[in-house]
């Protein structure tokens, strides 16, 4: 919020007027950047800006279609009380992610307001807390910042720990050992882990590199098969396996190769070979058995192609009229949640650059959206569920 109010300060009439004349209230993406043969080698992929734009925009889409990730981020809906907490959970997630684009907009208008000449967009962020935040502000700033890199950190490296220990180690070499041993083995794969991405980062030339590679070409190894297990009947576990691990490895390769792929060439390339190797690993393999399936299609009742798995499981207890009622219901939602969360995370960034306008549309499109929600999604929240009191001797 500090850099937020510290960059609506320095918004000028002669800043605003240049930011206008460069289209930065336009919603609509520029297709290709004007002065992009200035950045470093690393950011070389952002010149064709429109096609990154859309590029995420699909991996956004995939991601969401490919439900949770099962990351350390899910832990959090697991850990909820029942399952109407963990549906709050999930809309703070994103009220909570407000303010971060409130800082965006601040460091970027801060950064245009800088006397001196940056060429590393890297450098953007030091340079402005240094140059426009007085000093206690700055360091608590700066601490908060660290605090944010420290959670997600530790939630990394505790999740990476995990699953060394539990989904290898333990299954694979150590079937029977005792806690005390499962908490040495995690103080050792912790360290690995952290090894691995201390080791990885000496490599990197550039946090834009590093973050590209993870977020687009890493992220493309999983992206069909999480999508496909929830709208296709016939991939089974080996095709689910074939696709990651073969996308694993084209999206290892990418970086390898003598030339240098931007994303939006290397994300669908990797897609497609993680998309063959589904397709293998599931028609070279029996399906998975029909029991299993009509069990999974009752109980959660998937989008996409089952009907196979639907006609042999028969119908659920609950109505089709009630079963068509929620299914409206779900898209109606998410096409409202959306709006409200878009709008909302719109809303400093257009107050911020002093576009009060947008900013007031922004906001009233998003209240509007919550407003709605209330009567379509939180009123039909699954009940709390009674607290458990602990048996006791009479």
């Amino acid at each position: 919020m500090a850099v937020a109010v510290i960059g609506y300060l320095h918004v000028t009439p002669e800043l605003l007027d240049r930011l206008q004349q460069e289209g930065w209230a336009s919603l609509a993406p520029t297709w290709r950047l004007a002065h992009a043969d200035a950045l470093p080698e690393a950011y070389a992929g952002y010149e064709f800006f429109g096609a990154l734009v859309i590029l995420w925009v699909v991996k956004g889409l995939l991601l969401n279609l490919g439900g949770p990730a099962q990351m350390y981020d899910f832990q959090r809906f697991l850990a909820a009380r029942d399952a109407r907490d963990a549906a709050k959970v999930g809309a703070a997630w994103s009220a909570f992610l407000v303010v971060r684009w409130a800082m965006v907009m601040g460091i970027a208008l801060l950064a245009i307001n800088l006397a001196v000449e940056v060429t590393d967009p890297e450098k953007f962020m030091p340079e402005v807390l240094q140059a426009y935040l007085p000093a206690g502000l700055r360091g608590v700033v700066i601490a908060g910042l660290l605090a944010a890199f420290m959670s997600t950190f530790s939630s990394t490296i505790n999740s990476g720990a995990s699953y060394l220990v539990r989904d290898l180690w333990q299954p694979l070499v150590r079937p029977r050992a005792d806690d005390r041993h499962l908490v040495r083995a995690g103080y050792v794969a912790t360290l690995l882990v952290v090894a691995a991405g201390v080791a990885i980062g000496w490599m990197v030339e550039s946090i834009g590199q590093i973050f590209s590679w993870i977020m687009m070409v890493l992220g493309a190894a999983f992206a069909i098969p999480n999508v496909l297990r929830w709208y296709w009947w016939r991939l089974n576990g080996w095709g689910y396996a074939a696709g990651t691990l073969v996308g694993l490895a084209g999206a290892i390769v990418v970086p390898l190769l003598p030339v240098s792929l931007p994303v939006y060439v290397a994300f669908p390339a990797v897609c497609v070979v993680s998309l063959v190797g589904c397709l293998a690993g599931t028609f070279l393999t029996a399906p998975t058995d029909e029991a299993v399936l009509a069990a999974f299609w009752r109980n959660v009742r998937p989008f996409g192609f089952w009907g196979p798995v639907r006609r042999r499981a028969g119908r659920p207890a609950e109505g089709p009229a009630r079963d068509s009622e929620s299914v409206l219901r779900a898209a109606l939602n998410v096409v409202l949640g959306g709006i409200a969360i878009l709008g909302a995370y719109l809303f400093p960034m257009y107050l911020v650059g002093h576009w009060h306008g947008y900013a007031v549309i922004c906001l009233g499109v998003s209240v509007s959206a919550v407003v709605a929600l209330v009567f379509t999604w939180y009123r039909h929240l699954p009940p709390a569920d009674a607290p458990q009191q602990e048996a006791t001797d009479p």
